[in-house]
């Protein structure tokens, strides 16, 4: 990536009063990243959602002193990054609405294996919790599933422990930038999360462990995985966040149960009791429910396609939604990278020509 294309993006990010949902607009909207600081301003308000005060920020001289001040940061430290429209972006994630447009990253990650599993829980982690999480891993080490967690203290440090242990990857959410660590007491196990996976984050360099990051890394926690396990929970707390954004995800959820009587089994329990998560006992229930044990075939090409002529365009669309299933328009534009203002007059084509079908909330799948 250029540094002027790396530029534009930290100074899209630090623009306040546009989050990750309208940046990821804008640039569809506009077609590279670069070319929204040098639109007319009349012409980006004629974006939906994008109001007078969102611009004035996004124009601020400000934001484009910070922005080369990290820049020079990650040049200087040579920090590695991925952007959203890069192919080494996590895929789980790219399918989240509200995803960060830009992730630093340290250490080994290789997210080519789509075991991907997140476990959180109470940082007042019981024996019964680290006997739990410790067992879980190890008996999951076979089918070779990488672990996320948030790097804190109790279950978090726990599942990356046995992890490391079991000889599996295992990455590190932070909720802060590179330039600190929290807590300073797992400073000491930096270097073999390294080893063993690594470190993602959205924060810049001096971004504290403030409450309000906690709550944002959490959907990096989720929406990286296929399922998310809540091992121990008080009745309110972090962890709950997490699940209740995995669920929102479409992903799975799952969580140990605990008695009655303990403080720190009363989140998992009711998760459990409202049918917001799938009971977890042993690891066979993981294995089961996401059919790790069976060999799927590969997908059979559709018939249709050897009737219908597509284009280069038409047939990138089909591709993909062949591959993934059903998908959010939004979600089409950003994996497909094509604008949306092209998007919606192609999957019109495509419908006419039978090839896809259209459904409620946005989304389109193959027919």
């Amino acid at each position: 990536m250029k540094e002027e294309e790396l530029l534009s993006i930290l100074r899209l990010q630090k623009s306040k009063a546009i989050g990750d949902i309208l940046a990821k607009k804008l640039i569809v909207s506009v077609g590279d990243v670069q070319q929204i600081f040098e639109e007319k301003p009349q012409f980006l308000a004629k974006i939906n959602g994008i109001g007078s005060h969102a611009i004035k920020h996004l124009f601020a001289k400000e934001n484009l002193e910070l922005a080369q001040k990290e820049l020079e940061y990650i040049k200087s430290n040579k920090i590695d990054y991925t952007y959203f429209l890069e192919d080494d972006y996590p895929k789980n994630l790219l399918n989240c609405i509200d995803s960060p447009i830009l992730l630093f990253k340290d250490g080994n990650i290789n997210l080519k294996n789509e075991k991907i599993i997140s476990i959180v829980g109470t940082r007042n982690m019981s024996s019964y919790g680290r006997d739990f999480t410790n067992k879980l891993i190890e008996d999951l080490a076979e089918y070779n599933p990488i672990i996320v967690s948030g790097f804190a203290y109790g279950v978090d440090i726990c599942a990356h422990k046995a992890a490391i242990k079991n000889n599996l990857q295992t990455i590190a959410v932070l909720a802060h930038g590179f330039e600190q660590i929290y807590p300073k007491v797992h400073k000491k196990y930096i270097n073999q999360v390294n080893d063993n996976g690594g470190f993602f984050t959205e924060f810049w360099s001096e971004d504290q462990p403030l409450r309000e990051n906690f709550l944002k890394r959490n959907r990096i926690v989720a929406g990286i995985s296929k399922a998310t396990i809540v091992v121990e929970s008080a009745e309110k707390g972090g962890s709950l966040v997490t699940a209740d954004i995995a669920n929102s995800y479409d992903r799975d959820v799952f969580a140990v149960p605990g008695r009655s009587t303990d403080l720190f089994s009363k989140g998992c329990n009711n998760l459990i009791k409202n049918n917001k998560a799938h009971l977890l006992t042993s690891a066979s229930d993981i294995v089961k429910l996401l059919n790790w044990d069976i060999h799927q075939k590969p997908k059979k090409e559709i018939q249709k396609q050897l009737f219908v002529e597509l284009n280069t365009q038409e047939q990138k669309i089909y591709d993909y939604l062949n591959m993934n299933g059903k998908q959010l328009l939004d979600v089409v534009a950003l994996e497909c990278h094509i604008p949306l203002y092209q998007l919606s007059s192609i999957l019109l084509q495509m419908e006419l020509k039978g090839v896809i079908k259209p459904l409620p909330g946005k989304m389109f799948e193959v027919v």
